[in-house]
């Protein structure tokens, strides 16, 4: 990501300076949604507030503990892999028996493997652009006859898929491809009244590198990682969950678009 320039005044902006992120009660009531990656992280925090904000969410996972969180939060849960197009049909019939049909699909499942272009195998190149990419792009044409007119479909891309991230090549490559799509897709779903945009996060603290690294590994990459944000915090998954429900539903007027939430990292 790009350093603060020397000289300029820098501003430590804490998840107080934004406005509060409860629900807006009843906002979003009878809208019915699906989360796919929703059983955690980024993909959870948007379900959760939609619904606080009175909508029916269908969340998907691979893992049962949290597949389980998830149900007893009042979400539907369902066991589904992006790369299997079994799970991709099983979804579409439980979205049709459940919604019938769809105001909101957010793509949010996806993976990361953070190894260097040397060191890349076609097992892990196909595994990350097989979720990433290719089940995002036949679980949307699966969804596709569900989709309600005047719905809107938000992918989860990345600031990575502009920035030269090293040993990022192909979640980057992946994530780019995901912004293509929408572009795509946006032109595509036109005649049909749906929208279709993507949101960006940049380093988001999800507490993935405390699961994944050591204490003092993990504090050293948060660390590093803090320092070249603009903001000079990392983001929280409530955040980009604003941001993806605003796409989604409240910019009525935008499609075909992607909003980075990365405390400025790419845009300073």
């Amino acid at each position: 990501m790009p350093c603060v320039h020397a000289g300029l005044p820098i501003r430590s902006w804490t998840p107080s300076t934004v406005r509060d992120l409860n629900g807006d009660m009843g906002k979003h009531d009878g809208k019915r949604a699906l989360v796919t990656g929703g059983s955690n992280g980024i993909g959870l925090s948007i379900a959760r507030l939609l619904a606080a904000e009175g909508a029916r969410v269908i969340v998907t996972g691979r893992t049962e503990a949290a597949l389980e969180t998830a149900s007893e939060e009042g979400l539907i849960a369902v066991r589904s892999d992006a790369t299997a197009k079994a799970d991709i049909d099983s979804l579409a019939g439980k979205v049709a028996e459940t919604f019938g049909q769809l105001d909101a699909v957010f793509l949010n499942a996806g993976i990361t493997d953070m190894v260097s272009f040397e060191a890349t195998t076609e097992q892990i190149y196909d595994a990350i652009f097989a979720t990433n990419t290719k089940g995002a792009y036949f679980t949307l044409q699966r969804l596709l006859p569900l989709l309600a007119e005047g719905s809107g479909v938000v992918l989860t891309t990345s600031v990575v898929n502009q920035l030269g991230q090293q040993d990022l090549g192909v979640y980057s490559a992946s994530k780019a491809a995901l912004r293509s799509m929408a572009r795509t897709w946006a032109r595509e779903l036109l005649p049909r009244g749906v929208r279709v945009n993507a949101v960006s996060p940049g380093p988001i603290d999800t507490g993935i590198l405390a699961k994944k690294l050591p204490p003092e590994a993990a504090d050293e990459m948060l660390a590093g990682l803090t320092a070249q944000v603009p903001m000079q915090r990392l983001g929280t998954p409530e955040e980009v969950a604003r941001a993806a429900v605003f796409l989604a539903f409240d910019a009525t007027y935008t499609t075909g678009a992607e909003l980075a939430v990365d405390g400025g990292g790419t845009q300073l």
